[in-house]
């Protein structure tokens, strides 16, 4: 019996120490993202604003992160695994309102979510896109719902 207690207390301290907690979170990751300024390139239909992102910024690429926000139903419909997570309420979103694109952010969730209202938690890596105007300019990629998010700023 003592050898099965310890196995168990093991395997669940070990599994404690996997978990991977995000680098940054909440309102200090949406205002570190605001940190990206533009320049102006040139593709096959003119004028181009590619970002340039700050280092506070390049030293969370890749990182788990967790994001709060409000799911963002694009296209006419909502994607279960495929979504738009932004920082403001819809009324208030880039696409619809007074946001700036820093305030959006592309995610791929590993499993289905249930569309909402309400504002959420999703944790994922980070990925910035530095090139592609077709893409949103973050990322975040492997998503997992992390519940509700209670606090507002």
């Amino acid at each position: 019996m003592k050898k099965i207690l310890i196995v168990l207390l093991v395997s669940v301290v070990s599994a404690g120490l996997n978990a991977q907690e995000p680098k940054i979170s909440g309102a200090k990751l949406w205002k570190t993202l605001t940190e990206v300024t533009y320049e102006i390139s040139k593709d096959e239909y003119g004028d181009v604003y590619l970002p340039v992102f700050s280092k506070e910024i390049q030293a969370v690429e890749g990182q788990e992160v967790e994001v709060d926000g409000y799911i963002i139903p694009f296209e006419g419909m909502f994607k279960p695994t495929q979504l738009i997570i932004s920082s403001l309420p819809i009324s208030e979103c880039f696409f619809c309102g007074s946001g700036g694109p820093e305030t959006v952010m592309e995610v791929t969730m590993k499993e289905q979510i249930k569309y909402t209202t309400k504002r959420i938690r999703i944790r994922g890596k980070l990925a910035l896109n530095k090139k592609d105007p077709d893409k949103l300019m973050y990322i975040l990629k492997d998503g997992v719902f992390a519940g509700l998010a209670y606090d507002s700023y």
